[in-house]
């Protein structure tokens, strides 16, 4: 397992953090997720064999927010 910490923006309250960690958790390949609201990030940890950072960085998008 590989850890990847990504910024994340337009969090603004517990509902979001639980919103982003779902996402994570669904894909593939994605073991720990720990979503910061007063840090502003995502911590994962993920197969990168089965779950590029690209799609991580996607699937924070597709829910709504910036994943930098």
């Amino acid at each position: 397992m590989e850890q990847i910490v990504i910024m994340v923006g337009g969090m603004s309250c517990q509902g979001c953090v639980k919103n982003v960690t779902g996402v994570l958790q669904a894909l593939p390949g994605v073991g720990e997720v720990l979503v910061s609201l007063e840090a502003g990030e995502a911590r994962i940890s993920h197969d990168p064999a089965q779950s590029s950072v690209v799609a991580l960085r996607a699937a924070i998008e597709d829910a709504g927010f910036d994943a930098g």
